[in-house]
């Protein structure tokens, strides 16, 4: 398979980024042959499917689907008064490593009717990065359970909105009620290198826990 990627972002040892154009990739380059699956979860709103456009080297897949009157009364859309879409399968992007290894990343519909298809989106999922919004923080609650009875592991992004308020992240992790070891950072999802920093963040911690059992 060819590849029109000349310079993929890469990750330096130590969670340096390398910076270089981002370019349309059509195939996985040749000299690929690992791959790594991650999960972009949270709850309705929270950007998930902004995350990956973000990050991804190629134009992600979306599954998103125009909000209408049939939602009423089933998905929760206090807070969010200029949402139109909602992902209803997955979000799907991808991001070149190194030559040799390739990030996949899967967006998981936020409501609750779609936990059946995160059964199968987190088959073979190596953790999750986790979104949150300050301003519904109650609403994570539910996403954090549904990864914790599965097994899954997660670190957690909050999402910084505009007009939101600001929190230390120490309090924020008093209010998710997280693990002294479960990493906690803050991103803007229309921002790609705070983006990738958490992602970045999320990998080692994975690595740190795969050492730990050996």
């Amino acid at each position: 398979m060819g590849s029109v990627l000349s310079q993929p972002e890469r990750v330096e040892p130590g969670g340096g980024i390398e910076a270089s154009p981002r370019r349309a990739v059509e195939y996985v380059p040749e000299t690929v042959t690992r791959s790594v699956k991650l999960l972009v979860a949270g709850n309705f709103g929270v950007g998930k499917t902004t995350f990956v456009s973000s990050v991804s080297e190629i134009k992600p897949l979306r599954t998103e689907e125009t909000i209408t009157e049939a939602s009423i009364g089933i998905d929760d859309m206090v807070g969010l008064p200029g949402k139109s879409h909602t992902t209803v399968a997955m979000d799907f992007g991808r991001i070149t490593l190194n030559p040799q290894l390739a990030l996949y990343l899967f967006g998981t519909p936020g409501q609750q009717r779609f936990v059946p298809l995160w059964e199968e989106l987190a088959r073979g999922a190596l953790g999750a990065l986790v979104l949150v919004d300050t301003r519904r923080i109650d609403k994570a609650d539910e996403v954090l359970s549904v990864l914790e009875e599965r097994g899954v592991p997660y670190s957690v992004g909050v999402n910084q909105f505009d007009g939101a308020q600001s929190f230390p992240l120490d309090e924020i992790r008093d209010a998710l009620d997280l693990t002294p070891d479960t990493p906690l950072t803050s991103l803007d999802a229309r921002h790609r290198g705070t983006c990738l920093q958490s992602l970045i963040t999320l990998v080692e911690y994975l690595f740190r826990r795969v050492e730990a059992r050996q």
